[in-house]
């Protein structure tokens, strides 16, 4: 009997020092000589803040519409592509002059609307490039009347659509977003304008434009729907992007940027001038350098 309760301490104590060593436990409780955890190795950072090309997709603001001369675009004064020093672009702030011009592609076009964003980056995934840049939407609200606005579902659908289909050819392209900006504030700086009124008359933004001294409860009416169709635009661009590891919305820096006549084109009032578009460079280069995305 005392060589049977010999033989089962025995195995019972070999068993626990090798349950031990399996699981890793030592008498110091997993720390190193020092007495501290081994440290862990930090996880690579999805977000690559020095991309070596960029493709910028959108509407007039991205084209430089009216910054240089009336009812033309201006593309080398974009603020995401353009070449002009005044305004360092983010692809010159990336990538450097002499790079930026062989190494980005600007694929906006003045006009469009969120349901053009798929062929336009169709065309841009071509290049394969490592960062694209949206700004779109202000066409969205910006139409005859308030009525003709894009519906928010749609517009929603048109981005989430355009999103899913370049991640499916370019998986790990980052894409950086910016918010619409607040066209309410645009009317209230362009209003004092005679000449920002008159060519407004031509039917620039006429839902949120028109009849732009009116303060009227009809005229009040319409600037407030197109104002809370924007603000819901870009709700819906930072749901979708947010649902991207490798999407980064602007936090909605561009609608809050407080634009005055000094920023916007003397051609119109309404579109950034060189002035604005230094801005909007400045906006996009603090988000898509800064360490964590901004909220």
């Amino acid at each position: 009997m005392h060589r049977i309760r010999a033989a089962v301490a025995a195995w019972t104590t070999a068993a626990l020092v090798s349950a031990g060593m399996l699981t890793g436990c030592d008498p110091g409780g997993g720390t190193d000589a020092a007495g501290s955890p081994p440290p862990r190795p930090k996880p690579t950072p999805v977000w690559d803040r020095s991309p070596a090309s960029i493709a910028a997709v959108g509407d007039s603001i991205t084209r430089g519409f009216d910054a240089c001369e009336v009812l033309s675009d201006c593309p080398e004064v974009s603020w995401a592509t353009g070449s002009d020093t005044e305004v360092g672009s983010l692809a010159t702030r990336l990538l450097g002059v002499t790079t930026a011009a062989s190494r980005s592609w600007n694929y906006a076009r003045t006009g469009a609307r969120m349901a053009d964003l798929p062929a336009q980056l169709s065309r841009a995934a071509a290049h394969r490039p490592e960062l694209v840049t949206v700004m779109a939407g202000a066409n969205d609200a910006c139409r005859d009347s308030a009525a003709q606005m894009t519906p928010v579902a749609e517009f929603r659908a048109s981005f989430a659509s355009a999103l899913g289909q370049l991640r499916r050819e370019l998986p790990k392209t980052q894409v950086y977003v910016s918010s619409v900006p607040d066209l309410k504030r645009l009317w209230s700086t362009g209003r004092d304008s005679v000449l920002g009124r008159t060519v407004w008359k031509l039917g620039v933004c006429a839902s949120m434009l028109g009849d732009a001294e009116n303060d009227g409860a009809e005229a009040t009416a319409r600037r407030t729907a197109v104002y809370d169709r924007v603000v819901a635009y870009n709700q819906a661009l930072q749901e979708e992007c947010g649902k991207d590891p490798r999407c980064r919305y602007d936090g909605g820096a561009v609608f809050a940027y407080p634009f005055t006549g000094e920023q916007l084109s003397h051609w119109d009032w309404f579109h950034p001038g060189k002035n604005g578009q230094r801005e909007l460079a400045d906006i996009a280069y603090r988000n898509v350098t800064a360490e964590e995305p901004p909220t």
